[in-house]
């Protein structure tokens, strides 16, 4: 992001408070300390339609019962021989989508998707470290949870169901 998308960004609103105060007031102050990277969607006349953040992240699997429910879902989504070497690992490098925002009047025209797809096809491909999956922890509101679902992410664990985000992960 430059200086004048972060003026831009003044005026941006993807209607959630929680994200909308983020994109007002904290993204430029993230990226300058190095938290994380900031990006924009534009239209052809500059228009700022979607903005999102990444950043380095790992999954992480703390206990057996949450291990054995992990594998037991990647068994429906990758073959046995990626399944096999993750069983052996505790910890998975990761690429995260940390806020992801479409402005009101642009939502339901697939630009978050096509973002996810943007950073799905960037990373599976990307070689300078290792990446495996494509994290988000997701607020906790229906329509954001099913977003992400119909996006191919799956929820990693049941334990924080009334938590204010969801940690949710797609394989690349």
């Amino acid at each position: 992001m430059t200086e004048a998308d972060y003026e831009k960004m003044s005026a941006f609103s993807c209607g959630v408070p929680e994200l909308d105060k983020f994109f007002h007031s904290e993204i430029k102050e993230c990226v300058n300390h190095h938290y994380l990277a900031a990006y924009c969607a534009y239209t052809d006349s500059g228009e700022i339609v979607a903005a999102f953040t990444l950043m380095n992240d790992s999954l992480m699997i703390s206990d057996a019962s949450e291990k054995e429910d992990f594998i037991e879902d990647l068994k429906l989504e990758t073959s046995e021989e990626i399944v096999d070497f993750f069983d052996l690992q505790s910890s998975y490098p990761a690429i995260n989508i940390g806020h992801l925002g479409t402005k009101n009047e642009w939502k339901n025209h697939g630009i978050g998707a096509s973002i996810i797809d943007l950073v799905a096809t960037t990373y599976a491909g990307f070689r300078n470290a290792g990446c495996q999956f494509i994290t988000v922890d997701a607020l906790n509101n229906p329509e954001i949870i099913l977003f992400y679902q119909h996006n191919q992410f799956s929820l990693q664990t049941l334990k924080d169901s009334y938590s204010p985000t969801r940690r949710m992960y797609r394989i690349l």
